[in-house]
């Protein structure tokens, strides 16, 4: 009996042992998202509610309820932003993952130097991007590749590109997807190389050719690929910022005026952190919206 119940000890001691090991390696974690994300998105949401100019100084601030979640729907600059945040990924997404998906096969089945090509292919994902957006702003400019292009196929008068109204947000599009088409593809490829080989051979005897191949096995397997590309490039989408503060500011108007763009110069130009914080939890909203999303449909896009 006295033997039992010193085990029992030992063994209850041991277990605590290793639940007190495993809660110090959480530990830094936790306390670094509590202090660094939780308690700052917990005071953005209080400052949401006020009208809070910063350099008053912390605390200083005056609530207003949600009038700033109600002001933003009947401001100009806001709506455009959200307009112009939506298109920029609905064009953006679509664009990137479909060419990630062709490279992806056309250089694992058709070329020789796979390697190379796929590091050239990645490297503007790696690159740093202020430079990649100064080299697209000369790209763009008047004795740029792109104007000098149209000129040759006869077009008198090309678009300013970056100047335009029409053309600006087109142009850090075409960008966006030059950038980010490398990472979609080296993800396509690393999922390609699992796919299994078995079932090609059957197609290749039963005389299936390369369309009917792509179209009828590798887009069916790589869907858990596709649906993750998606998510995350959707994502990311929301998020542009760097292109935009470096090739135009946003303009010309209110043209290339994107969410995080705005939610940036209302806090850092206008001094209103209340307006621009309601704002970034519109944005958060949406995104947490589309990962749910990748939860509910995860289940049905994995099970191949």
């Amino acid at each position: 009996m006295q033997r039992t119940i010193s085990s029992g000890k030992r063994g209850i001691s041991r277990q605590l042992k290793t639940d007190l090991t495993g809660y110090a390696f959480i530990a830094p974690n936790v306390l670094g998202f509590t202090l660094f994300t939780l308690v700052p998105m917990i005071i953005s949401l209080i400052i949401s509610f006020t009208d809070w100019d910063y350099t008053q100084g912390f605390g200083n601030w005056t609530f207003n309820g949600g009038a700033n979640y109600v002001e933003m729907w009947a401001d100009k600059w806001f709506v455009d932003s959200l307009v112009n945040t939506i298109v920029f990924a609905v064009g953006v997404v679509p664009v990137t993952i479909f060419l990630a998906l062709v490279l992806a096969v056309v250089i694992d089945k058709f070329c020789y130097a796979k390697l190379p090509i796929r590091l050239a292919m990645f490297m503007p994902y790696i690159s740093n991007v202020v430079a990649v957006a100064i080299v697209w702003v000369m790209m763009y400019s008047p004795w740029g590749p792109f104007t000098q292009m149209v000129k040759m196929l006869g077009v008198e008068n090309p678009p300013q590109w970056l100047g335009d109204h029409h053309w600006a947000l087109p142009a850090i599009m075409l960008m966006t997807v030059w950038s980010g088409v490398g990472y979609a593809m080296m993800i396509y490829t690393s999922s390609i190389t699992a796919l299994p080989r078995d079932i090609y051979e059957a197609a290749d005897i039963d005389g299936a050719g390369e369309l009917t191949k792509f179209f009828k096995i590798t887009i069916p397997f790589l869907s858990p690929t596709t649906f993750f590309l998606v998510i995350t490039t959707f994502i990311s989408s929301f998020q542009v910022f760097a292109p935009i503060q470096i090739m135009t500011r946003g303009g010309p108007g209110t043209a290339t005026h994107v969410l995080v763009y705005y939610i940036y110069t209302t806090a850092f130009t206008f001094y209103r952190m209340g307006y621009a914080a309601s704002m970034s939890w519109i944005l958060f909203i949406i995104l947490f919206l589309i990962t749910l999303v990748q939860w509910r449909g995860q289940k049905k896009w994995v099970s191949y």
